[in-house]
């Protein structure tokens, strides 16, 4: 049965999935980076990381043509979509570059656990700009986000003081969450077509940036590493995020992405064997339960 005639109980489902995938693909994206930027410059390393979605999912499609021997049957990017095309590929060029400058000043799990403000932004500028209902259980729950992402910024001592790489990383959400609801208005258009638009769009901005700043090419082994995870936690990532915004709009996507930061944060604490402080943990707490309480639940999806 083709996506159109498929029953209401079964399309939620296929993008709940698909944005529970993206989640767990871009989780991948902090740890890495932050081992990365070790020999990475961050204008660069952002550089580096949309222009590997962007070719590899240029690739992807090719490859997908050939075995296909034909198109996708996706709808193309029209004409009238230039607008939102554009302040995509804006917004992709400027956030990035703010959330590798503030991980380069910022403990990964401490960044991690911050992703999570871009679900107030988008649920904000969703209501504000689109007019997608926000429950009152959604604003409580986007209430409890930001007192936890207030937490993790302003908390003295250790790896949790206040820093400008807190306010670099919320900085990052705030152009994900507009980015995120010019995005929605291209979900009906080729998932794959729009990703690599995006990546190649963004990535071709943030490299003009790396270097008007100076910034020097990596080593090939580096570069190459950069390019890999970003087709993986980025290309891929927001291949299954836009398809998810078609059957779940703008919040309730980025509502189901909300576990990503959770396993990044799991994954960064594994890596750099960081023993989270009181101060974490309960911010970590507060983030679970603001998550919850935005999810969607039975009858809601």
């Amino acid at each position: 049965m083709g996506e159109r005639g498929a029953s209401k109980s079964a399309r939620p489902a296929r993008f709940v999935a698909a944005a529970l995938l993206a989640a767990c693909l871009y989780a991948l994206s902090t740890p890495c980076s932050k081992v990365l930027l070790a020999d990475v410059a961050p204008n660069m390393m952002a550089a580096l990381l949309y222009l590997g979605a962007g070719a590899g999912m240029a690739a992807l499609t090719g490859l997908r043509a050939v075995v296909r021997r034909g198109p996708s049957g996706e709808k193309p990017l029209e004409r009238a979509d230039a607008p939102y095309v554009v302040a995509m590929v804006l917004l992709d060029v400027a956030a990035p570059i703010l959330l590798m400058a503030g991980l380069a000043h910022a403990a990964p799990e401490n960044v991690a656990l911050l992703n999570n403000f871009e679900i107030v932004a988008t649920a904000v500028i969703a209501l504000l700009a689109l007019g997608e209902r926000v429950a009152p259980r959604t604003w409580a729950g986007i209430a409890v986000i930001t007192l936890s992402c207030a937490l993790l910024s302003l908390e003295g001592g250790g790896a949790l003081s206040f820093s400008a790489g807190s306010l670099m990383v919320i900085g990052a959400c705030l152009c994900w969450g507009v980015e995120n609801n010019c995005t929605s208005r291209l979900s009906e258009r080729d998932p794959a077509q729009v990703v690599v638009v995006k990546g190649l769009g963004s990535g071709a901005g943030a490299l003009a940036v790396a270097l008007l700043a100076g910034d020097a090419l990596p080593a090939l082994p580096d570069a190459a590493a950069a390019l890999a995870l970003g087709f993986v936690a980025y290309g891929l990532s927001i291949f299954f995020y836009v398809y998810a915004q078609r059957g779940l709009g703008a919040a309730r996507t980025s509502a189901y992405y909300a576990v990503n930061p959770f396993i990044g944060a799991a994954l960064s604490l594994a890596l750099f064997q960081t023993v989270p402080g009181p101060a974490f943990l309960l911010a970590l707490a507060l983030m679970a339960l603001g998550a919850w309480l935005v999810t969607p639940h039975a009858g809601e999806a």
